[in-house]
């Protein structure tokens, strides 16, 4: 299985991001049946999603799994549903915030993530690493990116397996925070995304 394994960089005054450190970490290992590629995405409303076009259409990858932070989260959490809305709680690293506006005007209200979402939950169950099915991925830039990938599969007749995993705070940035916030830590992240990944490779 050839897959596209994406993050991005640090935003909202972060130095880090976990998803940028989580892919970092995977492409030092190897999961059996997989070729993996990865991009890390700028938080930026228009560089962002080309940037993710750009990858899946140089890599024309088997899958894709988006990784971006929620750092109110306290699990991971492998999103369903990316909506058709731009409604940005803070502003993108250039400086724009963008509100009730469509992704794609005319498109489809949202697609269904076409991860096989179950099973990667149970898989990272299995390994006794936090972990829960999500219904949306927001609507800043982690579900402007999913939504414009899966029109992009959608309206160009694509077979290929796509959708978004968010992640929590690491420890460093949780220790940050002016309240108590949940973190997890580099190695339990990667460690329950190597066990979707190879879920991914059985599946397909």
């Amino acid at each position: 299985m050839k897959l596209l394994l994406t993050g991005f960089e640090p935003f909202g005054g972060q130095t880090v991001n976990p998803s940028e450190r989580v892919v970092a970490a995977l492409t030092t290992q190897t999961i059996p049946d997989v070729e993996l590629h990865s991009a890390i995405l700028p938080v930026d409303h228009e560089r962002g999603p080309a940037a993710l076009l750009n990858a899946y259409e140089s890599i024309r990858p088997d899958a894709v799994i988006c990784l971006g932070e929620a750092g109110r989260r306290m699990r991971i959490s492998i999103e369903r549903v990316a909506i058709n809305l731009l409604d940005y709680r803070l502003p993108d690293n250039a400086g724009r915030q963008i509100v009730d506006e469509p992704i794609v005007a005319g498109g489809p209200a949202a697609y269904f993530c076409t991860l096989p979402v179950r099973a990667l939950y149970q898989a990272v169950l299995n390994e006794g690493v936090p972990v829960e099915l999500s219904l949306s991925a927001g609507t800043f830039l982690c579900n402007q990116v999913t939504y414009t990938l899966l029109h992009h599969i959608a309206t160009h007749g694509r077979r290929c397996a796509a959708g978004f995993i968010h992640l929590p705070f690491l420890p460093e940035q949780a220790a940050r925070e002016s309240s108590p916030v949940a973190s997890m830590s580099l190695d339990t992240m990667t460690h329950g995304l190597t066990a979707a990944i190879a879920a991914l490779a059985r599946d397909r």
